[in-house]
């Protein structure tokens, strides 16, 4: 838990991804946080979070349903999505916080 913490007090913004292996839709959203990831660089930081293998930190953060993605900006929440988003909104939303 206290390394999450160390990830999201970071300057710079970063994506959590909260998934599971067995989630259809996870696995269509992998391939799209990479090409996010390839686009902005050093820029952001996108971790995974397997909500079967930490429970204790998915119930922190209300997640009820995968994917859900929480931007986190000094340690603070600034943005939450449930389900898929195309990689331009993706940056978007990154580029705007």
């Amino acid at each position: 838990m206290s390394k999450f913490s160390e990830i999201i007090n970071q300057d710079q913004p970063v994506l959590v991804d909260f998934f599971a292996d067995w989630c259809g839709p996870c696995k269509m959203l992998s391939p799209i946080l990479k090409d996010v990831k390839a686009d902005l660089g050093d820029g952001i930081t996108i971790i995974k979070i397997d909500v079967d293998k930490n429970q204790t930190l998915a119930s922190k953060y209300q997640v009820r349903g995968v994917p859900t993605m929480l931007l986190f900006k000094n340690g603070k929440q600034v943005w939450r999505q449930s389900g898929v988003l195309q990689k331009n909104d993706i940056i978007n939303v990154i580029n705007s916080h």
